[in-house]
């Protein structure tokens, strides 16, 4: 009990300090938030993907085994929420807002904090948590689009607006410096030093902003059921497929912690942008986010016990 303590304390209490900051931010002053996530997702994202894939030793074989990873887990989330708005017999609209809440988590805004607080910027675990970071960007600005959109152009479009992010580029570009040993001038160094040191607190500001936003119903139905396996099921089913991967040490503890994170932020804006149930979407974002509070600390506490 003592150790899940000082895991809130020291890990998730100075990340949800910094959300409720973001909160009390936007209800006073009424931040950009379009500014803020240009920002973030073009500025200060790339510059910490840079940093973090540059200085790490990048083994072929872990991004290997965190990309089929990734690939198996979300497979099964797809199939345990499909199932569930199969058996609800919900309309196709509804069942792709409430199956995006279970596909996509928040490991960019809420993941990369956490694993920087546990894991005392290990650049490994880190290194790891930025592939998860990366793969997951990549199937929500895919899949996440497509799903819900029905127009075939706007699809294409969704796709190819995800290769003028410069985030790919950043990590491309760290890993090709990496892998041949180039020097970066200290000039440029410093600079995305500074933007790396800045997305994390920026993020966080932003999530509470975003949640500040949100206007919550709280009416109770089995829809939150969603809610469960994003962060019960799920945690579950990244142990299990870890164990048979045989993935062990750091980098099978990161999978772990970072499969116990909330429902991305992510679900609810392309919800929102589409008119898809963007008030239940974005229920679903904030009551994952505040029952994360209890389930990622004692996630966190059992990984020290299992890896």
């Amino acid at each position: 009990m003592a150790e899940m303590i000082f895991i809130l304390k020291s890990v998730l209490l100075p990340i949800f300090i910094m959300i409720s900051l973001g909160y009390v931010l936007q209800k006073r002053f009424k931040l950009d938030l379009s500014t803020l996530a240009k920002l973030n997702i073009n500025v200060f994202v790339p510059g910490f993907i840079f940093v973090k894939f540059y200085k790490t030793s990048l083994a072929l074989d872990m991004l290997f085994y965190v990309m089929v990873f990734f690939i198996i887990y979300v497979a099964l989330l797809y199939v345990a929420a499909y199932s569930i708005s199969k058996v609800q017999n919900l309309d196709k609209a509804k069942a792709t807002t409430l199956n995006n809440s279970v596909l996509f988590f928040n490991s960019g805004n809420y993941g990369a904090p956490v694993n920087d607080l546990v894991f005392k910027s290990d650049p490994v675990a880190m290194s790891a948590q930025v592939i998860v970071l990366t793969m997951q960007n990549i199937f929500t600005f895919t899949y996440g689009v497509f799903a819900i959109q029905s127009v075939q152009i706007g699809k294409l479009k969704a796709l190819l607006n995800y290769f003028k992010m410069p985030i790919i580029y950043a990590l491309v570009l760290a890993v090709i410096l990496n892998y041949n040993d180039v020097a970066v001038p200290d000039f440029i160094w410093t600079t995305v030093s500074y933007l790396s040191d800045a997305m994390i607190a920026i993020a966080l500001i932003l999530l509470g902003a975003q949640i500040a936003n949100i206007k919550f119903s709280f009416k109770w139905t089995s829809s939150y059921i969603y809610i469960f396996i994003r962060l019960i099921i799920g945690p579950l089913i990244a142990l299990a497929i870890i164990k048979v991967m045989g993935i062990d040490g750091v980098v099978g503890q990161t999978l772990f912690i970072a499969s116990a994170m909330p429902t991305s932020v992510n679900s609810s804006v392309i919800a929102q942008e589409y008119d898809n149930y963007p008030e239940l979407a974005a229920e679903l974002v904030f009551l994952s986010t505040l029952f994360s509070a209890i389930t990622v600390v004692i996630v966190i506490y059992l990984s020290h016990m299992i890896f």
